[in-house]
């Protein structure tokens, strides 16, 4: 299904009543918070009406109006609800976790890892937003002193993975409304959909003719491939060409910068160097 029809029945659907909007909780992990920030920039839907029509957000260390322990006690009570759990950012429980605390809750510290151990037992439904939350990311980058780790490696199942450095707002989008719809969503062997991560961004990239004819830009500004100054489009699943960025206007390419291999799970390590001559 084309994934704006796939959003726009899951609104419709709620709307007539077919299906109950979900409770969603947003943890912010180690990391930039960068996807929170990313999705901000949703539109079509926008991340106004993905609120009011999609879901109801009960937690987001950014977004929430409440505070303290009165945040924290609202997470608490959307446990015995049925939700959907995003994460963003990788997972430390190294020194008891508290590289990155959630809250501060009757005198007690309560560490993130605390937090995504708490929401994980108590749905089924888990996306991991983001690279450090899909693989680890730059926040467990060498030489990763936090001990930062992937959410599937910490809760030690499987989950929907939605890498990108940060992932698009369509990706994440278009995730949930296949949880409301069909409560689940089509996945690789590396739990990623397949409808955002079936092809490499080199399938579709708009300089693939260069490539094919080996035709190579020699430095950074040309306009043939970018291949051979380190664009990581052939090992890169992600749906950046299609879907693009900054309301679908361009991707790093378009904008001739080689494709870094944010989405890879094995960025930035494997990555490295970015650009190369």
């Amino acid at each position: 299904m084309p994934l704006m029809k796939l959003v726009y029945e899951a609104i419709d659907k709620i709307n007539r009543g077919l299906i109950k909007k979900p409770n969603f909780i947003w943890l912010e992990c180690t990391g930039c918070e960068g996807n929170i920030i990313s999705f901000l920039n949703a539109d079509k839907p926008d991340f106004k009406y993905f609120l009011n029509q999609m879901v109801n957000l009960k937690y987001s260390n950014s977004l929430m109006q409440p505070d303290g322990e009165k945040a924290y006690e609202n997470f608490l009570e959307t446990l015995d609800t049925d939700f959907i759990l995003g994460v963003e950012g990788a997972i430390t429980e190294k020194d008891n976790g508290f590289y990155t605390l959630m809250a501060y809750y009757k005198g007690k510290q309560v560490s993130a890892a605390e937090g995504v151990s708490l929401a994980a037992a108590k749905t089924k439904k888990i996306i991991a937003i983001g690279t450090c939350a899909s693989f680890g990311g730059i926040s467990a980058a060498r030489p990763n002193p936090t001990g930062c780790m992937s959410l599937s490696e910490f809760l030690n199942r499987k989950i929907i993975n939605v890498p990108g450095c940060p992932a698009n707002p369509l990706w994440v989008i278009g995730t949930i409304a296949s949880l409301i719809l069909y409560g689940d969503v089509d996945v690789d062997a590396k739990g990623r959909p397949l409808m955002f991560y079936r092809e490499t961004n080199h399938t579709d990239c708009q300089r693939r003719s260069y490539f094919d004819n080996n035709i190579f830009a020699k430095k950074l500004g040309e306009h043939e491939c970018m291949f051979k100054l380190g664009c990581r489009g052939p090992i890169t699943k992600a749906y950046c060409p299609l879907g693009k960025w900054n309301s679908r206007m361009n991707w790093p390419v378009e904008n001739n910068t080689p494709c870094i291999g944010c989405a890879n799970e094995y960025f930035p390590d494997g990555t490295e160097p970015f650009v190369r001559y």
